[in-house]
């Protein structure tokens, strides 16, 4: 298995769906983001990396498409 992280900044708001179907944003600031070559990718954030969400591809596309995900390397 491939894994592939990158660094990379929060720059607007990239919505997930919480506990309870509760929608809510990954906080603007720095985060990490893992490929593992499927259909999602892992955003990870905190200042520990004790936070992360696995969203679709086509998510993480539309919020690079709109500046809101940043990849820094």
């Amino acid at each position: 298995m491939n894994i592939t992280t990158h660094r990379a900044r929060i720059t607007g708001p990239v919505s997930y769906t919480a506990g309870r179907g509760r929608k809510q944003n990954i906080p603007i600031g720095p985060c990490l983001v893992e490929s593992l070559g499927g259909r999602s990718i892992d955003i990870i954030w905190g200042t520990r990396g004790q936070s992360s969400v696995a969203l679709p591809i086509e998510d993480i596309e539309a919020a690079q498409d709109h500046g809101h995900l940043v990849l820094l390397d």
